[in-house]
């Protein structure tokens, strides 16, 4: 299958409608991460989704020098990661992740985690900074200062947030020079966020999302009793018996006819190729959206307890689901 291409409404600009991830859950090493994204590049991917606390970057950065794909044919996202914040450090870390991916520009920034809450490689579900604290409005700005910085430097053509939530955004989009153009967020049948997901199209950011199979290679600090199996749930199943597809494919057409820009993990060749050739053929029917719906059951899996400060309850205060944010 040949790239399909997303129109990006600010530039003009062509991202891929399926990208990879590189996040190797705290198991993968750098270089096994590298040799699959060679291998999704000779597949046809030409997106993927790096960041600098993924601590692959340089090796990444060879096997894009390696590969002889033309760099207008890529497109390349970083984050800056949590100990990075403020608009001093946001442009070091971009230029950091430029010399590592041996890129002249990021096609998207990211904004990794909307706090400065750190943690070490490898954390305990119960680890936590003693430096943590909850997300402060004006600290943020003078990061996205940073981010808007980048822009108008040439060295970033887009930016944008990641693990965001309307509470957030509310008081974050009335001050920005230049808007996000991205919002990166965990999206799978199970854990849909119809709410968010139709927030952040309507304020014009294409939606990007991670763990898009249920992330079933995640740290042991995010999962918990209560978690579900998206490539397991009865009707992912069913659905995918009837097309005689994998239920892998299910969850990635179901994000692209939602408008979601997916990008799965793999380090296995026939699942890389699979998940590439995903989103092109038969569609799901509209029938099959619909019982789609009834899979999504709030299962969010990144919960992040490792961002946690002093004084709050659980993770739930991450994400505001109340609509207030929490302090």
């Amino acid at each position: 299958m040949s790239n399909t291409y997303i129109t990006v409404p600010s530039t003009g600009a062509k991202i891929p409608a399926i990208g990879m991830g590189t996040f190797g859950s705290d198991h993968i090493a750098s270089d096994d991460m590298a040799q699959a994204v060679a291998l999704a590049l000779k597949i046809g991917y030409r997106n993927i989704d790096c960041a600098s606390v993924y601590a692959n970057e340089k090796e990444i950065g060879k096997v894009l020098a390696a590969s002889g794909i033309a760099r207008h044919e890529l497109w390349i996202t970083s984050k800056v990661w949590n100990d990075s914040h403020g608009r001093a450090n946001v442009i070091k870390s971009a230029k950091q992740s430029l010399a590592d991916l041996g890129l002249e520009y990021l096609d998207l920034y990211l904004v990794h985690w909307p706090f400065p809450n750190y943690h070490p490689p490898f954390a305990d579900v119960d680890s936590r900074s003693p430096d943590a604290r909850p997300f402060v409005i004006e600290e943020f700005m003078d990061t996205w200062s940073g981010m808007e910085a980048l822009v108008e430097e040439g060295l970033v053509r887009h930016i944008g947030t990641s693990n965001m939530t309307q509470a957030k955004f509310d008081l974050m989009l009335p001050n920005c020079a230049i808007r996000p153009t991205f919002n990166e967020m965990e999206l799978h049948p199970t854990f849909a966020q119809p709410e968010l997901l139709a927030y952040v199209k309507e304020q014009g950011m294409i939606p990007v999302g991670f763990s898009p199979l249920g992330s079933p290679n995640r740290p042991e600090r995010d999962r918990t009793a209560d978690d579900i199996a998206d490539m397991e749930h009865p009707i992912v199943v069913e659905i995918a018996r009837s097309h005689n597809i994998h239920p892998a494919t299910v969850c990635l057409k179901w994000a692209h006819q939602n408008g979601i820009i997916p990008i799965p993990l793999s380090t296995k060749e026939r699942n890389l190729k699979s998940n590439f050739d995903a989103i092109g053929g038969n569609p799901l029917t509209e029938e099959e959206l619909e019982q789609l719906k009834q899979v999504d059951s709030n299962n969010r899996l990144i919960k992040g307890q490792v961002f946690l400060w002093e004084g709050a309850k659980d993770w739930r205060d991450l994400w505001d689901e109340d609509g207030i944010i929490a302090h």
